[in-house]
């Protein structure tokens, strides 16, 4: 049996293997400023303010995304359906629409490797997509800070990402079955992860003569 995987899950594995295991086998959660900033542009999004139907087609916020062969389900911020006589044609949509996926992020990543797990979380929404309305769909990116889009380069890079993607979800799929959470990585940058205290708590160091001081207070 092939495990399911979210698709919201594949960034936190490339963040940090052991804060994975931590969400997805522990079942622990925290939150801090940066976490409460993602939620804060998401719930905007997915409210569905941004959603809207006319001539020239339609969008709409929150949708439901999965892929049986991949195994793999998760959520759109945003699609865009804008109806196009060169586009190609979806039996499931019923015309021919440019299917555009709009992922939101709150800040333009400070790294490659986060710029990176951005764009593999895209690419694995996509392949969502191309399977559910039988096209080749678009991806954007689309930072609230700069309030700007940009287009992802899946045309021309599909395999690459594909092969990226199959691997993920293989070595994610390996801590799941094992049930075991992942040890911290040499070098591992946490300074933004929500879960530090609970990966490695602060315990103060046992000292003798403090806990006989304790022991006579308490008497």
């Amino acid at each position: 049996m092939i495990l399911p995987v979210t698709i919201r899950s594949i960034q936190h594995y490339l963040y940090c293997p052991r804060r994975y295991g931590l969400l997805e086998i522990n079942r622990d959660w925290q939150e801090n400023a940066l976490v409460v900033r993602g939620n804060l542009v998401h719930e905007r999004v997915h409210s569905g303010e941004h959603s809207y139907s006319d001539k020239d087609g339609f969008c709409r916020s929150n949708v439901e995304l999965y892929n049986d062969e991949l195994e793999i389900y998760g959520t759109a911020d945003c699609i865009e359906f804008e109806r196009s006589d060169k586009a190609e044609y979806s039996e499931i949509l019923g015309g021919r629409y440019i299917v555009r996926i709009i992922e939101y992020k709150p800040t333009k990543p400070k790294s490659a490797l986060a710029e990176q797990s951005d764009m593999i979380q895209c690419f694995a929404q996509k392949v969502c997509a191309d399977s559910i309305f039988g096209i080749d769909c678009e991806c954007m990116m689309y930072y609230a800070d700069v309030r700007r889009r940009v287009r992802l380069p899946f045309e021309t890079e599909y395999d690459k990402y594909f092969s990226l993607l199959n691997e993920l979800l293989g070595n994610m799929r390996e801590v799941l079955d094992s049930g075991v959470i992942p040890a911290k990585r040499k070098g591992q940058s946490c300074g933004g992860c929500s879960l530090d205290g609970v990966c490695m708590p602060n315990v103060p160091k046992y000292s003798v003569r403090s806990e006989i001081r304790r022991m006579a207070e308490d008497e």
